[in-house]
């Protein structure tokens, strides 16, 4: 009997090769797409000798034609930090759209399952707190930060009008703050933007007052949350994330005790549209998949800070510093 197979865009990404991962693991043919505009081929080299995995350099935005069968495809194709949607914020609508569009007409045409990768950003800059699923969202449609939020929108609505017409199973998870190994060390997000600035001994930079907070979630959580979701029966969006906020000058207070740096803390103005609250609620996740985050993030910041200082000295001055910490 043939393993399953299942087609993952984006895999060459943060969270994309970390599925490839996890499916290999657990028996299936993987099938890995990427254009590599801000994927990485490093993050799935090591899967290259398997005869279990195959790559496909190819944008999504364009006609996807995979042979033989599928079982599963997952859309986890999209620039997801403010420096990449801010440099390519064209590129970044298209795979919200185009891309979403051709993995439905996949799964439609070999009858296979789709799972796609949906934000906490699509709330906005919310006025509820925690995040429910059945919130619909403060979102400026307009402003710098809409062509993501805007983008992950429409992923949503057209992957249920597939589900709805054409009768296709979706699946849609709601990622909030994730982090770990394999991110880009100046993707613009907090975490990563704080560790880098620390071991490049730099001010850590904290915009706004520091109150606003997030909630980080170790990436290892994350992939069992949606691995459930993709084989569960529930075909509404939900919810994957770490409950436990923090205030961002709280969390850079973490990075300097954890990396032992003697750097200061500055503060800068708040960026457009830059949300104030970020907490979900995963009510959904823990009754319908039974998941709930494991890892403390005192460990999960341990294994992140260990990866990001093993990483070539160059890598540390990558992106312009002017987009770090934007998210």
């Amino acid at each position: 009997m043939s393993n399953k197979r299942v087609l993952i865009t984006g895999a060459a990404g943060f969270l994309g090769s970390h599925l490839c991962d996890r499916f290999i693991k657990e028996g299936y043919d993987v099938i890995g797409m990427d254009n590599l505009i801000t994927g990485d081929l490093k993050n799935i080299e090591h899967l290259f000798k398997l005869k279990e995995f195959e790559f496909y350099h190819h944008d999504v935005s364009k006609f996807i034609h995979v042979p033989g069968t599928l079982d599963y495809i997952l859309h986890f194709a999209s620039p997801a930090s403010p420096i990449d949607y801010l440099k390519i914020p064209i590129q970044t609508l298209k795979v919200g759209s185009l891309g979403i569009h051709n993995c439905l007409g996949l799964a439609k045409e070999k009858k296979a399952r789709v799972l796609i990768a949906s934000t906490s950003e699509i709330y906005g800059d919310p006025l509820v707190h925690p995040q429910s699923e059945e919130y619909w969202g403060n979102v400026n449609p307009v402003g710098p930060r809409g062509v993501y939020d805007e983008a992950k929108r429409f992923q949503e609505a057209i992957t249920m009008a597939y589900h709805n017409i054409h009768n296709i199973e979706t699946r849609i998870v709601r990622i909030f703050n994730t982090y770990g190994p394999r991110m880009r060390l100046n993707d613009g997000r907090a975490l990563p933007a704080f560790i880098g600035q620390a071991l490049r001994g730099e001010n850590l930079t904290v915009f706004g007052d520091g109150s606003q907070t997030r909630s980080f979630c170790y990436v290892d959580d994350l992939i069992e949350g949606i691995y459930r979701l993709l084989l569960s029966d529930y075909h509404m969006p939900v919810n994957i994330g770490n409950p436990n906020e923090i205030s961002l000058k709280d969390f850079a207070e973490e990075v300097l005790k954890l990396t032992g740096s003697t750097v200061k803390i500055i503060y800068k103005p708040l960026p457009v549209d830059d949300p104030k609250q970020r907490q979900p609620d995963i009510t959904k996740a823990k009754q319908i998949l039974g998941w709930e985050p494991k890892v403390l993030r005192a460990e999960g910041l341990k294994k992140t800070y260990d990866y990001f200082k093993s990483l070539p000295q160059e890598e540390l001055y990558k992106l312009p510093k002017e987009f770090i910490n934007k998210k």
